[in-house]
């Protein structure tokens, strides 16, 4: 959903998060998370490394910048766009 759209009282399916849609949400359900709750406390590094191990390939590393997004949506931080976290993701050791 795109961050501008996204209702914090209305948070029932991952789509409703921001900057998830249908893809998105299919990899957060091959991860094991099922509801947006889930997500408080996650490594958006540690979930992208999980992602690649499943699915056998490397993603692009915008992934992160996703992951970043939604963990910060719901650890209280208001919506963003996926491309805010990008400087974050660039900091931070990617795995090889």
């Amino acid at each position: 959903m795109h961050p501008a759209k996204v209702n914090r009282q209305q948070l029932r399916q991952l789509s409703d998060l921001p900057n998830i849609g249908k893809a998105g949400a299919a990899d957060l359900q091959l991860l094991g998370i099922q509801r947006p709750e889930q997500l408080v406390g996650q490594s958006a590094m540690a979930m992208y490394q999980a992602l690649c191990e499943k699915t056998g390939q490397r993603h692009d590393p915008c992934v992160i910048d996703v992951f970043l997004s939604i963990i910060s949506f719901m650890n209280g931080e208001p919506a963003r766009p996926w491309w805010e976290f990008t400087a974050q993701r660039q900091s931070m050791q990617l795995p090889d």
